[in-house]
């Protein structure tokens, strides 16, 4: 059965009160330590958030920096520099609270950042990392309360090329569901309790997962033929796979059309607002 346990970046109080709760309560199959043991990682990772992000920013970490445009006004999660003051996963089980929560529709549902200027150089492999909330919710069926979103990206800030992400129809809380999509993946990474040096965050650990967590993207995978692209054509995805680009745009995929059937990407049952972002890391600027 799909579970559906997560109403954004609530959801996390909403696992500690529940864990909490059943902890109180005799059970057949689990003693109270053993329940006290499965609310000690939550109980970690609320700690870690709290702890988080790091002042000042590593400097060997190229998180974006700029915040070029964003309008969405979730209660509790509506402060846009939670998008570029330090990346503060909560691992595997947990999503962070250090995050600016996007809309599931309209204006609010995307976000511009950049690097004040700097560009996104296209090296080998992944050129840079989108960094959310998701976190797996079932051993048994592999799951994850996920935040599907599109990443575009541009030279001027106006015109913008995707990686034409697709999604297959299949359970909406698997990761394999998805393809070119951000904000499938759980962060390891925390500036303050987990730091890793720039190079370990792009090592993948096996199939698409990365040793700090998070979605990564490699330039070379631009498709001028997404139908998503905003005024982007061959020439101008080959200038960027070339040169690299300035400007990020996250937007929830809630928002975004899927050329399969015609309508907007689903998303996810439970969750009140869209995407929540926690930051994004390139490998190489200049």
């Amino acid at each position: 059965m799909q579970k559906s346990l997560k109403s954004k970046t609530l959801c996390l109080l909403f696992l500690l009160f529940i864990v909490s709760f059943s902890s109180c309560k005799k059970s057949s199959s689990a003693s109270g330590e053993e329940n006290l043991a499965a609310l000690i990682p939550l109980l970690n990772a609320a700690a870690s958030a709290s702890n988080c992000p790091k002042s000042p920013l590593p400097s060997d970490i190229l998180i974006a920096t700029t915040v070029v445009s964003a309008s969405a006004a979730v209660s509790a999660f509506s402060d846009s520099t939670k998008a570029v003051n330090g990346i503060c996963g909560a691992g595997e089980l947990a999503g962070s609270l250090d995050v600016y929560a996007l809309d599931i529709t309209g204006a609010g549902a995307s976000m511009v950042l950049s690097w004040g200027g700097r560009t996104v150089k296209n090296v080998s492999d992944l050129d840079f990392v989108v960094y959310d909330n998701s976190f797996r919710i079932s051993d048994d069926s592999n799951t994850y309360a996920m935040d599907p979103s599109v990443v575009q990206v541009s030279i001027d800030g106006t015109n913008y090329c995707g990686f034409n992400p697709s999604y297959s129809g299949a359970n909406v809380n698997l990761v394999d569901s998805w393809t070119r999509f951000a904000g499938l993946r759980p962060v390891y990474y925390n500036m303050t309790t987990k730091p890793f040096s720039s190079e370990d965050l792009f090592i993948n650990t096996g199939g698409s997962f990365l040793l700090g967590g998070g979605d990564g993207f490699d330039l070379d995978n631009l498709d001028p033929a997404d139908p998503n692209d905003i005024g982007c054509d061959t020439s101008l995805a080959n200038n960027i796979k070339l040169n690299g680009f300035k400007f990020i745009k996250i937007t929830s995929a809630s928002n975004v059309n899927n050329p399969a059937t015609g309508n907007k990407f689903p998303w996810p049952p439970g969750s009140y607002n869209g995407s929540d972002i926690d930051g994004v890391v390139a490998r190489e600027l200049q």
